[in-house]
């Protein structure tokens, strides 16, 4: 009765597209029930590791969604020799390889590198995670970035033009004060003025560097102009330091070493991988001029290491670049911060998971591997055991000042010019108003004269000025 079942079950199921006659066939007479899979696995973080007497990490949680999808169960097992999977001297396999290989287990899931040597041995499934060969290096080995123009990096290009415009417009208005308000001048009919519009902004250049430039304003209106111009100096050059302080100690340090063409030529630091590795492999047997020296190197210093963990280590201690593939050296600078990796990737590659020749669950195990993928599953698996226990120094990294965040400090200063102008123009007022008094005029006319005499001097001035300017240029070349 239950075969005749199971047979409807399997028809059914074949008509419907959901399983292959060969998938029917294996459990309809070799597996009564879901089959009990054999699974060979090594330790290695995030992918397999122990957690009191089970096994945890993104191989185990990978497993597991595999057989909820295909409906089997399995029994696992740490690969004994403790290696991924290469051919000895003898060309027998080792490692987990090895051991499909020999039908000691039916399934290898872990992060074995698809290849084709081992694809001629074994079935391999579509890989469940795609990654490049890279290294990494200590901190310690690494060079801090400089730039020449660093010291405008603390304030934004939108921060640098609005300190410009807020210094050129403060200059204009401590000269129009200086020449409007009647306590700057010693007798406006003898034109003695001591703030010209070069003396304007050379006053409020040294307030700017809190050296200060005299003579200074003796003019109530000139007086709230300079307070003003000093409380913005004073809090945009603590912004300054302060912002500039935290990217000097920012971490901004970079690889020296940024691709294996820089690895390869230099001889200060070490480098090497896994022994007998698909890492391993792939230098030796590349025709490419500098993989071939990288592989001589580690041939002739005896470079290589026994596992991720050691290469791993030897990093962390310094003066050595582990060279492995991106996914486990990623792990690696989430890990212990201090290691950081190149920016260059080669060798494109995948891991996949392995079965015996003909093992005929390969092909459900390639299509659940692509919806896990199309899911998002596999992403979120991954966002899960490379999560990144980093934080910057500071708890953040510094970034260039915006002028949003100091809008108010610019307010305030237009306020303060604003203030100025208005009092300025007070005090000449009342100037105006005392001497319409004596004289016995209008207020207004005593006012448009007073105007009319300060700027209409301006330019005979200005011609004096810039004839002893000129007259300065023909000394200086002649």
């Amino acid at each position: 009765m239950k075969a005749f079942i199971g047979s409807v079950v399997c028809a059914v199921a074949l008509l419907a597209g959901f399983c292959t006659a060969d998938i029917c066939m294996f459990f309809l007479f070799v597996v009564p029930g879901p089959p009990v899979l054999s699974v060979t696995t090594i330790l290695q973080e995030p992918y397999t590791m122990t957690k009191g007497s089970e096994l945890e990490g993104y191989c185990i949680d990978l497993l597991a969604e595999l057989a909820k999808k295909l409906d089997f169960k399995y029994n696992v097992h740490l690969v004994k020799d403790g290696k991924y999977g290469q051919q000895d001297e003898s060309g027998n396999w080792l490692g987990m390889i090895g051991e499909v290989v020999r039908g000691e287990a039916e399934l290898a899931v872990a992060p074995l590198t698809l290849t084709a040597t081992r694809e001629q041995r074994v079935e391999m499934s579509t890989p469940f995670m795609q990654m490049g060969i890279g290294f990494i290096l200590s901190k310690d080995l690494g060079s801090e970035e400089s730039h020449s123009l660093s010291f405008l990096f603390p304030f934004s290009t939108e921060m640098w033009v609005g300190v410009l415009l807020a210094f050129l417009v403060t200059g204009l208005c401590m000269y129009l004060v200086a020449r409007i308000s009647p306590c700057e001048w010693a007798d406006p009919e003898t034109n003695e003025h001591s703030f010209t519009l070069l003396h304007s902004f050379w006053y409020i250049t040294g307030a700017l560097t809190l050296q200060g430039a005299g003579p200074h304003p003796k003019g109530l209106s000139g007086r709230v102009i300079s307070a003003f111009w000093w409380v913005f100096a004073v809090v945009l050059l603590a912004c300054y330091f302060s912002n500039f302080n935290a990217m000097l100690r920012s971490d901004s340090k970079h690889v020296s070493v940024n691709n294996f063409e820089e690895l390869a030529k230099q001889d200060v630091i070490d480098y090497g991988t896994v022994e007998g590795g698909s890492t391993f492999n792939f230098f030796k047997n590349s025709n490419n001029p500098t993989y071939r020296r990288i592989y001589q190197h580690m041939q002739r210093k005896k470079s290589c290491v026994a596992s991720v963990e050691e290469g791993n280590r030897r990093t962390r201690e310094g003066n050595y670049a582990f060279i492995g593939e991106a996914a486990s050296l990623d792990l690696a600078v989430a890990r212990y911060c201090n290691p950081i990796r190149s920016s260059e990737l080669i060798a494109m590659r995948g891991y996949s998971i392995a079965a015996p020749l003909g093992f005929p669950l390969m092909k459900n195990i390639t299509v659940a591997i692509l919806q896990l993928s199309e899911s998002g599953e596999l992403a979120y698996l991954q966002s899960k055991w490379w999560a990144n226990s980093c934080m910057p120094e500071g708890g953040h990294v510094p970034q260039a000042l915006q002028p949003q965040l100091l809008k108010g400090l610019f307010l305030l200063l237009a306020l303060g010019l604003g203030m100025g102008l208005l009092m300025a123009l007070l005090e000449l007022a009342s100037k105006a108003r005392n001497q319409a008094k004596v004289q016995k005029k209008s207020c207004c006319s005593v006012l448009l004269a007073e105007l009319s005499q300060r700027f209409g001097s301006r330019g005979a001035n200005a011609g004096t000025e810039t004839s002893e300017i000129r007259q300065s240029v023909k000394d200086v070349f002649h």
